[in-house]
């Protein structure tokens, strides 16, 4: 049976891939490198260390990950004042997870300060749920299962009670690893790419009403 609710955060609780890809593309203009905002594609949903780390390997540039990350986070924070929203049902659908009694977390790959700054942009406050996990608190991120096992066990719940809420293959993957079941929502990626999931849905204002009552 159902208990919680394990929500990925870019890209199902906000979209903020345009502009974590436009901080990036500027540090690394700032670095004397033209890339392009595909490149960061196959690395969405993996963490800031992997989504840079990955396009500088593409482009045989050797970069301090901790640096050119805190770079990269001071340029977000300035580009999503006033230009960052939720997307379209994620507050009905916290509220009507709340209604069912199910408990709630936050499980992103992104580091802490993306994940405050995100959470305090859409005036989700972090309050609202139960637990958050962010990528600094595991070692192996998605695909691989730990953030959500993570989560589960910071709120009290087994992985297969939980319902994990995702966006990109990587994350679907690692839920389905995590021994949890999965909604997809289509904002990052096609159905096609999202078809290992148990559900999908173009928005969290038309999420199937079984992926609720399981």
């Amino acid at each position: 049976m159902i208990k919680g609710i394990l929500f990925d955060m870019d890209g199902v609780l906000v979209d903020s891939e345009p502009f974590i890809c436009e901080a990036a593309v500027r540090m690394f203009e700032e670095l004397r490198l033209k890339v392009k905002p595909d490149d960061f594609k196959p690395f969405v949903g993996m963490g800031e260390n992997r989504y840079i780390g990955g396009v500088a390997e593409k482009y045989g540039l050797n970069v301090d990950i901790v640096k050119v990350k805190a770079r990269t986070y001071e340029i977000y924070k300035t580009i999503i004042k006033g230009r960052l929203e939720p997307l379209p049902g994620v507050r009905e659908f916290i509220f009507l997870c709340r209604q069912k009694g199910l408990k709630m977390a936050v499980a992103t790959s992104a580091d802490l300060v993306k994940m405050k700054a995100n959470l305090a942009e859409i005036h989700l406050d972090s309050g609202l749920f139960d637990a958050t996990v962010n990528g600094l608190e595991v070692e192996k991120k998605k695909p691989y299962p730990d953030i959500y096992i993570k989560a589960s066990e910071k709120i009290g719940l087994k992985t297969v009670e939980c319902l994990v809420v995702e966006d990109a293959p990587s994350g679907i993957q690692a839920a389905i690893a995590a021994g949890c079941k999965c909604l997809a929502v289509i904002s990052s990626f096609g159905k096609s790419r999202l078809k290992d999931a148990d559900w999908i849905c173009n928005s969290l204002l038309q999420v199937p009403e079984e992926a609720l009552s399981w």
